[in-house]
């Protein structure tokens, strides 16, 4: 865990001088959109800015709409080609019907590009509270999604701090609704907890979290490959019975599985039957072995899965039988299991649970703590010790 506060550190500058950073400025960098070919924003009075060039006259100029076009190794606005540009405005800016708050980056990622938004931590927090939980759900539920989402971002800021963004808008790492009016509940649950993250071993880890546990949570290792994973323990999870989810059923046709395996590289020719070969402790499936016409293949459960769509297949906490042509699976829950059920969360919420009640709940060993207590512990000047005993804390 003392990687993370190691990365941290460098991120704040202290090996060089203290200079600017996302961390230490308090913003995050948000990829909205990855490998695009083309990118339509529109707004009112949008600067736009040459990234790295000079702001003399003429160097910038105004529109209420911005044509990005992928070109040769950089980024192509009316004609005029760059590394990337900025767009700022004192209006939200609009792509693909979506309201998000300046600045806004658009970047050469790739053969594609890249929209960025950078923005404060906290107000990009109240967009991933509104598009994880929406703003109906428990005052108290808001309130834990908010810590969680902090801990999550900040973790990973650390983590991409020298990359041209920290993380994305999307299901790969947490949902962003961008611009959130001032009237939304969601601010409240944000500024109540401002700063407030996880902590696991005194450090900042990723705090998953998924809609429904299907009954129980997963430890992360066993989903997870990253070295830095906290022993975070699963758990019988009795508030998520009411989820949407609790329990599911899929019939895929093995004709299509075999195609869907095909695709990814996997080639056993026509599915014949699927075979459980390895569970969690959860009851998960960490392994199964496809059988063919043309051989077999052992995969992942959590490869599996992805393979066919997480939405499709909701969790690896299934069973399955092939009926006939088709393969029938039964399960429970949505998502990886992992972390907080947002799902459980909720109902724990209704029953009267506050928000850190909650955290114990679904990460047993964390403690709370505070991102500004963090960061000034890492601002400390070291402190010398005698060269007698050659180090220096």
């Amino acid at each position: 865990m003392r990687t993370v506060l190691a990365a941290l550190a460098t991120t704040l500058g202290l090996v060089a001088g203290l200079v600017p950073s996302a961390a230490a400025s308090g913003t995050i960098r948000v990829a909205l959109v990855e490998d695009a070919r083309v990118v339509e924003l529109r707004g009112v009075a949008i600067e736009v800015n040459e990234l790295g060039g000079c702001c003399a006259a003429g160097g910038a100029w105004r529109t209420d709409v911005v044509r990005a076009v992928a070109n040769g190794q950089g980024v192509e606005i009316d004609g005029r080609r760059a590394s990337g540009f900025r767009l700022t405005s004192e209006r939200p800016i609009q792509l693909n019907g979506r309201e998000y708050p300046a600045a806004l980056e658009v970047l050469k990622n790739g053969d594609g590009l890249a929209v960025v938004n950078e923005l404060p931590l906290e107000d990009y927090l109240v967009g991933v509270v509104r598009a994880e939980a929406g703003e109906r759900w428990p005052r108290e539920m808001l309130r834990a999604q908010a810590i969680v989402a902090r801990t999550y971002a900040a973790y990973h800021r650390v983590l991409n701090a020298p990359k041209a963004y920290h993380i994305l808008a999307s299901t790969v790492h947490q949902g962003y609704a961008g611009h959130v009016p001032s009237s939304s509940p969601v601010w409240d649950a944000v500024r109540d907890t401002s700063r407030r993250v996880l902590l696991w071993d005194g450090d900042l880890f990723p705090a998953f979290y998924h809609a429904a546990s299907g009954g129980y949570t997963e430890d992360p290792r066993t989903v997870f490959a990253a070295g830095n994973i906290p022993r975070l323990k699963a758990i019988r999870d009795k508030f998520s019975t009411g989820a949407p989810n609790y329990a599911w059923s899929l019939d895929l046709r093995l004709a299509d599985l075999s195609q869907i395996l095909r695709r990814n590289g996997v080639d056993v020719g026509t599915v014949t039957a699927v075979e459980i070969a390895e569970r969690t402790p959860s009851l998960r499936v960490s392994a199964l072995t496809v059988h063919g016409t043309r051989g077999r293949a052992r995969l992942r459960g959590n490869d599996f899965r992805r393979m066919v769509g997480y939405e499709t297949l909701k969790s690896t906490l299934f069973a399955v039988a092939v009926d006939g042509e088709t393969a029938r699976f039964a399960g429970r829950g949505f998502g990886h299991g992992v972390g907080m059920s947002q799902w459980g969360a909720k109902a724990m919420a209704e029953r009267g649970y506050r928000a850190e009640k909650i955290l114990e709940y679904y990460y047993p060993g964390m403690t709370l703590g505070s991102l500004d207590d963090l960061e000034r512990t890492l601002l400390r000047p070291p402190k010398v010790v005698p060269a007698s005993r050659g180090s220096v804390e």
